[in-house]
């Protein structure tokens, strides 16, 4: 009789962690996992080869004269005809893309240090109306 009472008494008690759900013993849980950064655009194939898109699909577009990687050089009223691929305050560079500040203080996403924009002459995905080379207005690729 005495043994079983033994017997039952360290049964009990090494039931309980599981019982309290790993607390109060056992290991500690896990710590969690850092979310994963999300680029800001994505890489499209078409007739005309890859070009970037935003993750609505919108044609994104570079300013050939972007050129310093720290900067845009769209500011004012070319903000009416170009739109930036804005970044929240807190974003962190992911692979090409990179964050860069504006004059207004706010920040925008660039690829290879060149800053993105759309164009509100684009209205659905896939649309390339922006596309202006006499006004230095290029499609973004990746390739570039």
């Amino acid at each position: 009789m005495f043994r079983f009472h033994i017997a039952a008494a360290i049964i009990a008690l090494s039931s309980v962690p599981a019982l309290a759900n790993g607390h109060g013993g056992g290991e500690a849980a896990p710590a969690p996992k850092p979310e994963a950064t999300t680029a800001p655009a994505k890489v499209v194939l078409t007739k005309q080869g890859p070009k970037l898109v935003d993750l609505k699909g919108m044609t994104l577009y570079y300013y050939e004269r972007d050129t310093n990687g720290k900067s845009s050089n769209c500011n004012g009223k070319c903000n009416e005809s170009w739109v930036p691929l804005t970044a929240t305050t807190d974003a962190k560079a992911v692979g090409d893309f990179t964050v860069i500040g504006r004059n207004d203080g706010s920040k925008m996403w660039a690829y290879r240090y060149r800053p993105l924009y759309t164009s509100p002459a684009d209205k659905s995905p896939g649309d390339v109306n922006g596309n202006a080379t006499t006004l230095q207005w290029r499609i973004a690729r990746p390739e570039e």
